[in-house]
């Protein structure tokens, strides 16, 4: 008998397991990098319940009842996560994903023009640091940042210390708001980010905090925040905060996650 079942057990049926497996691993890192973790799990648990009552014990009635849930279910839920959907789609189709391929082809050159503008965002951050000036800079990955650009006022500048500072100086009428940072240019200030309901935060972290661990839940981006409280310097990348770095550590990590 188990030698049967094992011949009925081919090259596809391991494929179609890896394959799901990938799939769900996917879906799980996504969802934990935008913090609804809870909710994949829970429709995780619906769907394992239906193919069990349904698929397995053939309950006819509560299948198919449950059945009519997953057929509404799914438009709802394109619905709700039609962010995490599309960052899924763009890391998968991304540079990251095929980079062992593009790094063959990259020149070292290229490579070091790609990390040009993170020395200016170091030296502002460390000046800001030293006089308090509340800062929030969001550097673009694969994930583009349009419409988070578009809330704010367009400036497409070549990148350099004393832009970013002079946007930050607490009389200027875009220091609330984000700096948006895209290749080697700034492209725009005073933009709006969607603000992180997390409640694991410590509730002395302020608004900058939450928006950029925000933005970081629901794009590839790197969101480095300067305190006006405390002067401390922190990053928010992949759903994490990174508190109370040195100009050192802010160096080391944008030049690893720029890599």
């Amino acid at each position: 008998m188990g030698g049967s079942l094992f011949s009925l057990f081919g090259i596809k049926d391991l494929l179609d397991i890896l394959l799901v497996a990938t799939l769900l691993f996917y879906l799980y890192r996504t969802m934990k990098d935008s913090g609804t973790l809870n909710i994949f799990v829970g429709v995780l648990a619906f769907v394992l319940a239906w193919v069990v009552m349904y698929k397995i014990m053939d309950m006819r009635l509560i299948g198919t009842i449950m059945d009519k849930f997953i057929d509404i279910g799914l438009f709802i839920l394109v619905i709700l996560f039609q962010d995490q959907i599309k960052r899924f789609l763009i890391e998968l189709g991304s540079q990251k994903g095929w980079g062992f391929i593009a790094n063959i082809f990259k020149h070292k050159s290229s490579a070091d023009e790609e990390k040009k503008w993170i020395m200016p965002v170091v030296y502002a951050c460390m000046s800001m640091s030293k006089s308090k000036t509340g800062a929030l800079i969001v550097i673009q990955r694969q994930m583009p940042l349009d419409d988070y650009q578009h809330t704010g006022d367009m400036i497409e500048a070549n990148i350099n210390t004393r832009l970013i500072e002079n946007i930050f100086f607490k009389n200027s009428p875009l220091h609330d708001g984000a700096l948006i940072i895209a290749g080697d240019k700034v492209m725009s200030a005073g933009c709006i980010l969607p603000v992180s309901h997390d409640t694991s935060l410590p509730r002395y972290l302020g608004l900058r905090h939450r928006s950029a661990l925000g933005i970081a839940q629901a794009t590839d981006a790197i969101a480095v925040v300067v305190s006006e409280e405390t002067g401390n310097i922190s990053y928010a990348y992949k759903g994490e905060l990174h508190q109370k770095l040195s100009t050192t550590d802010l160096e080391n990590a944008l030049s690893n996650l720029a890599s």
